[in-house]
């Protein structure tokens, strides 16, 4: 952690990546893609934290290392804390955000990122799609006035 924060780190791996943004969400900064969270700065108990999501198996893996824990809330998703006084290298942190990026991004964002087109919509999607057609509106006839009851 020498030389830039801890918070500084985050945002220079974070906001270097496709439609990101900062947040601050429940006192704490947060990295967003769109609207959605894919990593975070704060505080627990006591101690400065990174947080992210990995996929399920590859977190169940890394909280064997003592650096790392399921997250509060969150970790039966694969969301995973990690004390940041223990990053001695960033380059290490860096492609478990980016993990945690690519299953938060959509698929349009995360093909951008990887340079290539944006992915077609998956075939039931697309038949889906096909399938809608708008509803006509019908009219309401209009009101008359009616006659009084003799």
């Amino acid at each position: 952690m020498k030389g830039r924060s801890v918070l500084d780190q985050m945002r220079a791996i974070c906001l270097a990546l496709p439609d990101t943004k900062e947040t601050l969400t429940w006192g704490q900064p947060h990295f967003r893609v769109g609207e959605k969270i894919f990593a975070g700065c704060g505080e627990e108990k006591g101690r400065v934290v990174i947080g992210f999501k990995l996929d399920m198996d590859h977190a169940d893996a890394i909280i064997q290392d003592p650096r790392f824990w399921r997250a509060p809330y969150v970790g039966h998703k694969g969301w995973v804390s990690m004390d940041a006084g223990a990053v001695d290298d960033w380059s290490e942190v860096r492609p478990l955000v980016l993990e945690s990026y690519r299953l938060i991004a959509p698929r349009r964002t995360v093909a951008r990122l990887d340079g290539g087109a944006a992915p077609a919509a998956p075939p039931r999607a697309r038949a889906r799609a096909a399938r809608k057609v708008p509803k006509k509106i019908a009219k309401k006839p209009a009101k008359t006035s009616r006659k009084p009851r003799p």
